[in-house]
């Protein structure tokens, strides 16, 4: 009983041995990258010049997109409440151009991107304190699997 266990045992194992295996793309199952969602990009006070860790970011992004169907590309240039309100909707402006043209150096399409700049509104509490982390541009995206 137990040596007709055993072939029987050895023998399912040699037929799984022979099966076709399936292809990696059948093993890796997880959640598609291509899904709708945002990020920040940040910016040195008054500058709208990309820093390092910024532009990795975007040649990052543009990357994970170019596997699929990005739909639109929304970039909210925000500035802090330093300085007149005219040179922070200056400001902001340049960088929400400067995100778009470093995605669309990257390889994103051009027409999907929608641009708008905040300038300082918003930029400081209800207590009059600067709020610094509005120095940035939002990027909310549209991106699903082809």
């Amino acid at each position: 009983m137990k040596r007709s266990m055993g072939l029987a045992v050895a023998a399912v194992g040699i037929l799984a041995a022979c099966a076709p295996m399936p292809k990696r793309e059948a093993l890796v199952v997880g959640e598609s990258l291509c899904a709708p969602g945002r990020f920040d990009v940040y910016f040195l006070e008054n500058q709208a010049r990309l820093t390092e860790p910024a532009a990795m970011v975007l040649h990052a992004a543009a990357e994970k997109a170019k596997d699929c169907d990005v739909r639109k590309v929304r970039v909210v240039g925000l500035a802090d409440a330093t300085g007149t309100p005219e040179a922070n909707l200056n400001l902001s402006q340049r960088r929400a151009q400067t995100v778009v043209a470093a995605l669309t150096q990257a390889g994103l399409p051009a027409p999907i991107f929608e641009m708008n700049a905040a300038g300082d509104a918003g930029a400081t509490t209800a207590a009059g304190n600067d709020e610094p982390l509005r120095r940035r541009a939002e990027v909310i995206y549209e991106a699903y699997p082809r």
